[in-house]
């Protein structure tokens, strides 16, 4: 008889073990399958972020805006006032914009972004250089004279580091530089501590020698995306001069590249609708507006939607597209015409 019990207690025990047992199996692929799920939700939200954040700024209308900046100040429109309201209006869409400004982002999903991060830095070189311009030479009458307080202390506020996130933050630093150029611009119109914009042939030429430079160069570093033959000359160090070399855009850069120059284009090409109202005797007088003109279209032909999923590298006249020589022809179209602006600024 106490066989018998012994035998049922040991059954039960081995019935609430395997209970106990199925329990925990079962608790634990549920306990996986929830959080597999919720990572999932989370990396789907993710890309649907990501996507909406990677979204460029559309083109925003020069002259209206800076003309209803003007009436909210209860001003009237001055030479510079156009030039100074778009820069403010660009460096505040790349702080404002969908997911705010990316380059410094250390969490997902912005720290996985690097299209939208490249494109802000391409915007930010023509922030940095029309900020130069207007302390350097648009608000000065001559080499001799001094220079605007607030411009001085605006263009460093652009050029400080775009990635760094403690404290000062890049945003922070933009947005102190955005500060001063609203007191320079609020200035333009008061009597009463009057700030000058010499809208001069000689001043633009200087800024466009700048644009020039920075459209030579991209032009060269997206056609590298297949790949360019150089040949070294005898001021190359450590070369043999005549000596060759292939030089080609890393396959993991060629999209960077690419997008830094579609943000250079779309800021530049604000800039310079801007410059069409400022200058607007000086290019009329020199017979430049068309080129003006004629450079806008080509930077805006540059904004036109890329439909493919990635920035595709086709070769030659392959099959695949190469998007990056489609951009290196119109910033290479655009340069040109610049070089030919400048010359009519000079002699025209």
């Amino acid at each position: 008889m106490l066989d018998w019990k012994n035998k049922v207690g040991a059954m039960r025990d081995s019935v609430d073990d395997s209970v106990e047992g199925a329990r925990s199996y079962f608790g634990g692929i549920w306990a996986s399958r929830a959080v597999g799920g919720v990572v999932g939700v989370y990396l789907l939200g993710a890309l649907v972020v990501g996507w909406y954040w990677s979204l460029e700024p559309e083109l925003f209308p020069v002259q209206q805006s800076a003309q209803a900046a003007a009436e909210r100040a209860q001003v009237k429109l001055v030479p510079g006032y156009t030039t100074v309201s778009t820069l403010k209006n660009v460096a505040t869409t790349l702080l404002d914009k969908p997911g705010g400004y990316l380059s410094n982002d250390l969490a997902p999903p912005g720290l996985w972004l690097d299209n939208m991060p490249n494109w802000e830095y391409g915007a930010l070189v023509q922030v940095r250089d029309l900020s130069r311009a207007l302390r350097k030479d648009f608000a000065r009458s001559q080499s001799q004279s001094t220079e605007d307080a607030d411009l001085a202390k605006a263009e460093p506020k652009f050029n400080f580091d775009n990635k760094s996130w403690a404290l000062p933050a890049s945003e922070q630093e933009y947005r102190e530089g955005i500060a001063l150029l609203t007191r320079f611009q609020n200035r333009l119109t008061d009597p009463a501590q009057p700030a000058q914009f010499y809208a001069r042939a000689d001043n633009l030429r200087n800024w466009l020698a700048d644009v020039e430079t920075r459209l030579g160069s991209l032009s060269q570093r997206l056609s590298a995306s297949v790949g360019q033959l150089r040949l070294h000359t005898d001021t190359d160090p450590g070369v043999a001069a005549g000596s060759e070399e292939i030089i080609k855009t890393p396959w993991l850069q060629i999209d960077n590249v690419f997008y830094e120059a579609r943000g250079q284009a779309w800021a530049l090409s604000h800039f310079l609708r801007a410059i069409e109202v400022d200058f607007a005797d000086v290019l009329a007088k020199k017979n430049a507006t068309v080129s003006v003109r004629q450079i806008i279209r080509e930077l805006e032909a540059a904004q036109a939607p890329l439909w493919s999923p990635m920035v595709l590298n086709g070769d030659g006249f392959g099959v695949l597209a190469n998007h990056s020589l489609v951009m290196a022809n119109y910033i290479s179209r655009a340069n040109a015409a610049i070089i030919d602006l400048r010359q009519l600024l000079e002699q025209g």
